[in-house]
């Protein structure tokens, strides 16, 4: 919450979601009546339920509504997995560095991770996610199964991308992936959890960079307490030896 006061930081809450509600609303108009009608002939070739719908306007209206909730429900991930990407690749980093100076000024740079790694990662993130939702559309038609899919899959997909993004200035290269293997259920979990605001109305513009913001103070919390732990400091970057140990060096 102290974060979100900064106006450097709260900038950077809002565009990515607002540049992509205007593309998907704007896409969603034009493909609505599109969408609707592809996936209600789907439906009416599926067996026993397609000559249901055929042949009964009571059950056709019902699962019309469906379909329709169906689509809607579609478009929340589509919106929040583009306004993830413009968050990862651009909004995040700047974020990173305000919230980092101010709040983990004591945690040493060790460059593990760089930009163009943050776009790699994102983009490699992106297929997959795009691939495994791909793959689960025709589960979606189970009821529950459209309310339980984007959770998991956009939890996946906020450990994936915005846990390299939080790390990549701070952490060396065993850290940043030790961190990442060790967190990640609870990573899965704060990107799960995080991914509901898209669900509440006006919250949900500043979702994905709340969840990226999250994962930030999270990841670089995490990151000091470990080395905390092995005994590191800016000015020790060497493991300090545990009490009544012996060690050989040059004075």
């Amino acid at each position: 919450m102290r974060s979100l006061a900064r106006l450097d930081v709260f900038g950077h809450l809002i565009w990515p979601g607002i540049v992509s509600a205007l593309l998907w609303v704007t896409i969603a108009v034009f493909s609505w009546a599109v969408a609707v009608d592809t996936i209600m002939g789907y439906i009416k070739e599926f067996g026993w339920v397609g000559n249901q719908v055929s042949t009964s306007m009571w059950v056709a209206g019902i699962v019309l509504v469906f379909v329709k909730l169906l689509v809607v429900l579609a478009f929340v991930p589509l919106f929040y997995v583009t306004t993830a990407a413009l968050v990862a690749t651009v909004a995040l980093p700047l974020m990173l560095d305000r919230v980092a100076q101010r709040d983990y000024a004591d945690l040493e740079r060790r460059h593990g991770g760089s930009n163009m790694g943050s776009i790699g990662n994102t983009l490699a993130a992106l297929l997959w996610f795009a691939l495994i939702m791909a793959l689960s559309l025709p589960l979606w038609l189970i009821p529950g199964v459209a309310l339980v899919a984007p959770i998991l899959g956009m939890g996946w997909l906020n450990q994936r991308i915005f846990g390299y993004d939080a790390l990549m200035h701070h952490a060396d290269r065993d850290e940043l992936v030790r961190l990442r293997q060790g967190l990640r259920p609870q990573m899965l979990l704060l990107g799960g959890g995080t991914f509901l605001l898209a669900y509440v109305p006006v919250a949900n513009v500043v979702a994905p960079a709340f969840s990226g913001l999250a994962f930030v103070h999270f990841l670089l919390e995490a990151l000091r307490r470990e080395r905390f732990e092995r005994g590191v400091t800016m000015l020790d970057p060497e493991p300090r030896a545990a009490s009544g140990d012996i060690t050989v060096g040059t004075p």
